[in-house]
This record gives C-alpha cells, structure tokens and sequence, in this order.
C-alpha cells in the first residue's frame, strides 16, 4: 500500500472504496496511528527517562499537566498493558502501584534485569488519545575485578607485566592504574559479548628496590559502581645497600696508639648472606680484629694508613662501601690546638699595640699643630716698625736678646 498527500485531498487504492478515498477501516487506522505520536508543547502527558543497577529499584512516572479526569495507564515494550488506572492486567509482580490519582500513575519494579530495558509508553485515553514514551537503562557493575601479575617476585631494574579484567560489565569500564598514590598509564582493550563488556587494561612496571612492598592497584570508573578497586602489593628483590660507620673514635682524628673501631651494615632482599672485611691493594694487617660485620684496631700505626672495605653479598647481587683510614702523629691534634691558641693571643697583643700608636700619634699631632703658630709670632718682634733694612736687622737682634728673656718649653 502507498499514500501521497495532495492539495485536493487523499489519494489511493483500496478495497470497495470510491476513486480518489481511503477506505474507513484504513482512514481510522492512520488517524489512530497519528494520535499515537508524541506532541510538543501541548502535549498533557510529562514522564522521564529512568536509569538503574541491575537488581535495584526503577520507578517509572506519568503525570498530567493539566487534568480532566481522564483514565491513564502505562504499557511495557511489548505494548502490553501493567497498569490501566490502578488495576494490574500485567501478571508480572514486580510492578507495584506507588501512586494513583486523576494527575499520576507512578510504578515500581523491582529486582530489574537488562531484560527490562526498553521504552514503556504512557497514554492517556483523551480526545484525541496522546502517547509519551520513557527510556530505561539498566547499568551492569563489573564483576570479578582482578589483577593478573607476570611474576609474583621481581628483582630491581626488571619490567614485569600487570593485566587488570573487569568482567561482564554494561556499559564498558574504565580501568585506572596506581603505583601508591601515583597514577600510571595502562592499556585497554574491550571485548563485546552479547550486551556485556569485558575490559582488560595492561600495564608495564619498571621496578625498583623502592617499590618492594608498595601496592598496585586497578580502580574502575563505571556509573553503576563508586570506589570499586583491587590491589596486589609489589614484591622486588634487590642487592645489598652497605654503610661503614665510625663507632671510635667518635669525633676528631684518627691519632697513632688510639683504637679505631668500624661496623658495616647491610640491608638488601634477600638479608645478605655474607658480609666481609678487606684492604683494598694490600694485605690486612695482623692486629686487625673482624668480628663478623666489626673491624677493630686496638693500637693504630701509619702502617695502618690505606683504604678498608666491607662486601656484602645476596642472591641478586653484590655491593661494598669503602672507609679511607689516615693516622696521625699522637699530638697532632693537641699541637693544632697549641698554635691556635697561640695565634689567637699574638693577635691581640698586636691589635692593642697599633691601637696606642694610633692614639699617641693623634695626641702628638694635635699639640704640635697648636704650638706652631705661636713660635712665629715671637721671631724677630720688632722688625716690622725699622725704616730700613740695617735697622731692621738690629731690632730683630735686639728682639732676639729680649727673647732669652722669655722661654718656651716644649714637652
């Protein structure tokens, strides 16, 4: 069957109908299948799209703007009637009545499954009849989240191989990788069977000695679940890591006739089996005591001069620490402080005498300075009043004779 729409009416061909009209039983089913479809701002009916877990609860609502008493009721995908008014036709117990009234018919269903996903249809029987439809989806949480390590122990430099699977999940996961509280970036791949998804996420780990004992861990972003995670907590051997520490003399040098004390320590994993004393390019002196992870020198020589190393060894590896040993003369370090005392004393005399030589000479200039000016003014008193230069000379001898007289004294 085919239809047109022209300017002068409808057209078409069907059984004992007049040329050019649609028959009645046709025409009543074109204008039923128009009523059904959903209106725009006029439409009365108001519902909403409704998203749940599986096995949770979903409420499904049809409510009516503006009401004239007229009857409501909510169809399943299969257009078959749940509930008509506050009757069930619908044998499925899963749907209770929440509310009925002239304004609403709201429905409960519990314990959803994805079969139940689909569009229910409002309807109310107005003149002529409107239709509304709401969505449901049902969201699947990932099941069985695990972490697949490629080797449960690692050793330190090695790259291992981590698989993270969320199975069974709708939508798809997605999957996030932490190292402690570092985030690291995977590799995702989803597989599709029927409406499930199943995410797997790869990562690849350089570990380190650091990383023994931290945990790695897979968290999900679904929208069905919150917080879902799972961790599996790093196992890395490593070689030893060695110290020398000066036990005696605790401060200062390492003087002739004193004991010398040393301790290596050593922590790996596994614990180190074997810790040992040596003398690098030389042989170890007879008096050195070792005593497992101590070496002691009772009476220190220059003889003991050199540099002494402590090797600890594991299944992974081997490592050493070396302390550089110099002796010193018996007074070296009481002589140091002799000179600097002495130093410091020198200094001091020194500073107070260039500070008195300072001070006599400001106090010598400034009495010469004062004193200068009044030997001048008594040099031949009287010279300026002669006439001439003969005279003069006379009354400045004559002033000279005058001056014994006068004496200065000069301190």
């Amino acid at each position: 069957m085919a239809s047109r729409t022209e300017p002068s009416g409808c057209s078409g061909r069907g059984g004992g109908g007049a040329p050019g009209i649609l028959p009645l039983p046709l025409l009543l089913l074109l204008l039923a299948a128009a009523a059904l479809i959903p209106r725009g701002g006029g439409q009365n009916l108001v519902t909403e799209d409704v998203t749940v877990v599986e096995g949770e609860v979903a409420t499904i609502s049809c409510r009516v703007k503006n009401s004239d008493d007229s009857v409501i009721q909510l169809l399943n995908p299969n257009r078959q009637t749940i509930y008509f008014k506050d009757f069930r036709p619908l044998k499925d117990s899963r749907f209770q009545l929440v509310n009925f009234s002239n304004s609403e018919l709201r429905v409960s269903l519990t314990n959803v499954s994805i079969s139940d996903e689909g569009r229910y249809f409002c309807q109310l029987y107005t003149d002529p009849p409107q239709e509304i439809y709401t969505t449901m989806t049902v969201l699947v949480p990932p099941r069985n989240l695990m972490i697949d390590i490629q080797k449960d122990i690692a050793t330190e430099g090695e790259e291992i191989e981590l698989n993270c699977t969320a199975m069974a999940s709708r939508p798809a996961t997605t999957i996030r990788w932490f190292k402690g509280n570092k985030e690291l970036l995977g590799k995702s791949e989803v597989e599709q069977w029927s409406d499930m998804f199943t995410v797997t996420s790869q990562l690849l780990l350089t570990v380190g000695r650091e990383d023994d004992g931290v945990p790695v861990i897979c968290l999900v972003d679904h929208p069905a679940v919150k917080d879902l995670q799972t961790q599996r907590y790093l196992e890395v051997m490593y070689k030893p890591q060695v110290r020398v520490l000066q036990n005696y003399p605790l401060q200062g040098l390492t003087r002739e006739g004193e004991p010398l004390e040393l301790t290596c320590t050593a922590f790996g994993k596994p614990q180190p089996t074997e810790v040992k004393w040596l003398r690098v390019d030389d042989e170890m002196p007879q008096h050195v005591v070792v005593s497992g992870s101590n070496l002691l020198i009772n009476n220190l020589n220059k003889t003991d001069n050199g540099t002494y190393r402590c090797e600890a060894s594991n299944a992974v590896g081997k490592s050493s620490a070396d302390y550089m040993l110099f002796v010193y003369d018996s007074r070296a370090g009481d002589e140091g402080s002799i000179r600097a005392v002495d130093h410091a004393v020198i200094g001091g005399v020194v500073a107070v005498v260039v500070f008195a030589m300072l001070c006599l000479l400001i106090i010598l200039g400034r009495y010469f300075a004062r004193h200068k000016g009044t030997y001048f003014t008594h040099e031949a008193k009287g010279a300026d009043d002669a006439a001439d230069a003969d005279t003069a000379i006379i009354n400045a001898e004559g002033g000279q004779n005058n001056s014994e007289e006068k004496k200065e004294y000069f301190i």
